[in-house]
């Protein structure tokens, strides 16, 4: 919903875009197309009207499947690419780091480029002079900022570009999966810089397929399927939705595939304490021994292993365990059985966890997977912070100098 009170920094209007794919690539393709022109070529609709705003100071995280149109709505809304209908509104100075290289001349050095890619964002030569040697610096080229680009290589093209990028005292960042290319200590200092535009009030729009790089960073994610928003809000549910479509889409390509598809079903899963009585109201405490059992039905003879995972509300794994790691054989004749998993002395530190589970056949393809299967919740650590708990203690020794 546009809020038309207040003015964003991008706003959204309606935005679809259409691609023609030509099928007359090859000369014999020609001929035989020559009558009708309309049958070599189809349409295809990558953003199917698009709506939303971006506020002044946020960091949004666009999230979905392979093919889902984040791409071509950031070079949309970087105006790369013009949207075939509705309009992209903008304010300020648009820094876009979307594809490898963009902007930059091969046959020029990297000084040259650095020049050229300043200019092109909107800067003179006196604001790049002034901040020339913070760009090389950033980017760790180093000797190399007199060489031809074109011969350098992939992480290279990219510290140098996203080093231009974010010197350009941008109002509006975009940036693409690019990162993933360059290596953990330049991701680590491009996060870092990321968090640093944050602390300024700097609007970023980042496209990425790590769950956890948009949930350390972004403050809202807008989730693309099929060019369509399917979510725009909350991170944390905007990752769910995500993971719940690779769910999705395994499940068609496994039933569509594997002769055991629907051979075993997950029913469910109780949590109670060891004992088997059920577990006091409330969040549970450090220490407690709790067990897991999970409902199967096995519909049709397979051989089979069942288990569970305990995940972050983000879907960070932080604990798996199944049958096959604890030695015990599953029936494989149809019915309904229970698989108990005991856990002696729980002490998470995460505030909830997330219970999946799942079957697999005994060579790991997949049979079945209910997510979420049910929350654990758990008493804050009195005294630190973590994914764990400990019963912590301390104190302070005097040490004795000779």
């Amino acid at each position: 919903m546009i809020n038309i009170g207040v003015q964003p920094l991008v706003r959204a209007e309606s935005v679809s875009k259409k691609f023609v794919i030509h099928k007359d690539k090859s000369l014999k393709d020609r001929i035989l197309y020559w009558r009708s022109r309309s049958k070599s070529r189809t349409e295809f609709l990558a953003l199917d009207d698009i709506s939303f705003d971006i506020a002044l100071g946020e960091t949004v995280g666009l999230i979905g499947h392979n093919g889902s149109g984040k791409s071509t709505l950031l070079k949309v809304i970087g105006g790369i690419v013009e949207a075939s209908d509705g309009v992209v509104y903008r304010r300020g100075r648009v820094a876009a780091l979307l594809e490898l290289g963009a902007g930059f001349h091969p046959d020029l050095s990297g000084r040259d480029n650095v020049y050229l890619n300043a200019a092109i964002l909107g800067m003179s030569t006196a604001q790049t002079d002034a901040v020339f040697d913070e760009i090389v610096d950033f980017s760790g080229i180093g000797e190399f900022i007199d060489s031809q680009v074109k011969f350098y290589s992939s992480g290279m093209y990219v510290r140098l570009a996203f080093a231009v990028a974010v010197h350009s005292d941008p109002d509006l960042l975009l940036v693409d999966e690019v990162l993933a290319v360059g290596d953990e200590p330049f991701q680590l200092k491009c996060m870092n810089k990321i968090r640093q535009f944050q602390k300024e009030g700097r609007t970023i729009v980042l496209v990425s397929h790590s769950a956890e790089q948009v949930a350390d960073v972004c403050t809202r994610a807008i989730v693309l399927d099929g060019g369509r928003v399917v979510h725009d809000g909350d991170v944390g549910t905007g990752i769910r939705i995500l993971r719940d479509g690779y769910e999705r889409d395994r499940v068609e390509h496994e039933a569509a595939t594997d002769h055991h598809a629907g051979a075993v079903e997950i029913l469910g899963v109780t949590v109670e304490s060891v004992g088997g009585h059920a577990l006091p109201a409330g969040p549970l405490r450090r220490g407690s021994d709790i067990a897991l059992i999970v409902h199967a039905e096995v519909r049709r003879p397979v051989g089979w292993i069942s288990g569970f995972s305990l995940l972050t509300p983000l879907g960070q794994a932080i604990y798996r365990l199944n049958t096959e790691g604890l030695g015990i054989d599953l029936p494989t004749r149809p019915g309904r059985y229970d698989i108990r998993f005991e856990l002696p002395a729980v002490n998470f530190g995460v505030k909830r966890l997330v219970v999946t589970a799942g079957a697999t056949q005994t060579d790991g393809t997949p049979l079945a997977l209910l997510d979420p299967a049910s929350f654990l919740d758990f008493d804050d650590d009195p005294l630190g912070a973590g994914v764990v708990q400990f019963d912590a203690r301390g104190r302070v020794e005097s040490v004795q100098t000779a």
